[in-house]
């Protein structure tokens, strides 16, 4: 299991289901505009949530590319969702800065509910098509870059859903931990 130390806050990634990361604070939800169950990482939260999460977010919906909602966690066992609508790769442009501001208004709504540990799914690369390596960088960089401003997030783990996700990840973190600073 990578784990790579960046101005204080760990980052991990590791093989697993988003909604079993109990030892985390809040999980993210690669979510649809109208915050509904849907398929892959949402239709797994929703349903290990419980209909109260729809009924949470629900008032919330629609969110736009890049936007990121907080909600309760219902009957998972975190405290928090934080919902974000990644980028539909080749429609929602562009959709390496709508990728990035989803992970940093992640972040920010982190920050603002004071929690030290979230947990990521690869945003996008799902139904919504991003491809793996590419959306892999662009998380892993935005995540090293927003480290030095965090605050009160000390914890970052990206669960993965397969060895190829896992792979495109560790790649990534390898080329930018390698990489010269700029």
């Amino acid at each position: 299991m990578p784990t790579h130390t960046e101005a204080g806050v760990t980052i991990e990634l590791r093989k697993g289901n988003i909604v079993k990361q109990p030892d985390v604070e809040a999980i993210v939800n690669a979510a649809n505009a109208q915050l509904r169950t849907g398929g892959g990482v949402a239709g797994a939260i929703h349903s290990a949530a419980g209909p109260g999460l729809a009924e949470e977010t629900r008032p919330m919906a629609p969110i736009q590319p890049g936007e990121a909602v907080i909600s309760g966690a219902h009957a998972l066992p975190n405290k928090h969702v934080i919902h974000v609508l990644g980028p539909v790769y080749g429609r929602d442009e562009p959709s390496d800065e709508l990728l990035r501001t989803g992970y940093e208004n992640a972040l920010a709504r982190a920050e603002d509910h004071d929690l030290s540990s979230v947990a990521f799914p690869a945003l996008s690369t799902g139904a919504f098509g991003y491809p793996l390596d590419e959306a892999a960088h662009i998380a892993l960089k935005t995540i090293l870059n927003a480290a030095p401003t965090l605050e009160s997030v000390t914890h970052i783990r990206f669960v993965l859903f397969d060895d190829e996700a896992l792979a495109a990840h560790e790649r990534a973190l390898s080329a930018l931990h390698d990489a010269p600073s700029t």
